[in-house]
C-alpha cells in the first residue's frame, strides 16, 4: 500500500491500527472508542438524537506527515442510511496535532441512531496541504473579480 503513518493507540481498546481497507481506498477507518474505563467486556453503546451533535473518541493519535493535512470526513453509509454525518465535515488534523482523533457527529436524519463500541463511524483522507506566509496587498484582477455565491450561473 505504499507509505505508512504512525498512529499512537490511546485508552484500552482492541481496535486494529486504521488503515485503509483495500488498494483503492482513499480513507482509513476510524472506530468509536466508548470505553473510558477500558472494560472490554461489556458492550457500550451510544445514542445520537435527531439534531443533536457528539464528539467521539477513536482511540487513536496520528503522526499526519508534514505538509499533509488529515481530513476526517463521514462515511457514506451511515449518511446516506441514517443521516449520521462529520458536522465540520471535513474535520481538519493539522501534520502538528498529536492528541486523540475525535469525530463530532450529527444526526440528520428522521430518527435516533444508536452506534456501539468499535463501529465504524468517520474515515480519515490524507491529502497534501500547501501553506505560505500571508502578507497585505493588492489582489490581482480576475474574470471573476469579487463575484460570490452563484455569479457564475447555474
Amino acid at each position: 500500500m505504499g507509505e505508512s503513518m504512525k498512529f499512537k493507540r490511546i485508552g484500552i481498546h482492541n481496535f486494529p491500527v486504521p488503515s485503509p481497507q483495500t488498494l483503492g481506498s482513499a480513507g482509513y477507518d476510524l472506530q468509536a472508542r466508548l470505553n473510558p474505563s477500558g472494560d472490554l467486556t461489556s458492550e457500550h453503546r451510544q445514542t445520537v438524537f435527531v439534531g443533536q451533535r457528539i464528539l467521539v473518541d477513536t482511540g487513536f493519535a496520528a503522526e499526519i506527515p508534514r505538509g499533509m493535512v488529515g481530513l476526517v470526513c463521514s462515511r457514506s453509509g451511515l449518511a446516506v442510511n441514517h443521516g449520521i454525518m462529520v458536522l465540520n465535515a471535513p474535520g481538519i488534523i493539522d501534520s502538528d496535532y498529536r492528541g486523540e482523533l475525535k469525530v463530532i457527529l450529527y444526526n440528520t436524519g428522521g430518527s435516533r441512531y444508536e452506534f456501539k463500541h468499535g463501529d465504524r463511524i468517520a474515515q480519515l483522507v490524507v491529502v497534501p496541504c500547501y501553506t505560505c506566509a500571508g502578507i497585505e496587498g493588492e489582489l490581482d484582477d480576475t474574470a471573476r473579480g469579487t463575484g460570490g455565491m452563484g455569479s457564475t450561473g447555474s
